[in-house]
């Protein structure tokens, strides 16, 4: 069964059930109910992970830690 945390009410959803939120109030599907639960940490979580590789693909890319001065749209060169 997949359960849903519903960023609205704070609650968990499972997935059978019929007053279940739609649409954009839902984080999910998760495999449990802890899991769900745990939905905003989650999400807390991979957001720092992929925040931290983007901005060390940023540096990379620049070769230096000034990665907000890398532009690249082609038209500015």
């Amino acid at each position: 069964m997949e359960y849903w945390f519903n960023t609205k009410t704070g609650q968990v959803e499972a997935n059978d059930d019929p007053g279940r939120a739609r649409g954009a109030d839902l984080l999910g599907p998760y495999a449990s109910e802890e899991e769900a639960s745990r939905a905003l940490e989650i999400a807390r979580e991979r957001t720092e992970k992929w925040d931290a590789e983007d901005a060390a693909e940023d540096e990379w890319k620049t070769g230096d830690s000034q990665a907000s001065d890398w532009d690249n749209n082609p038209l500015n060169d």
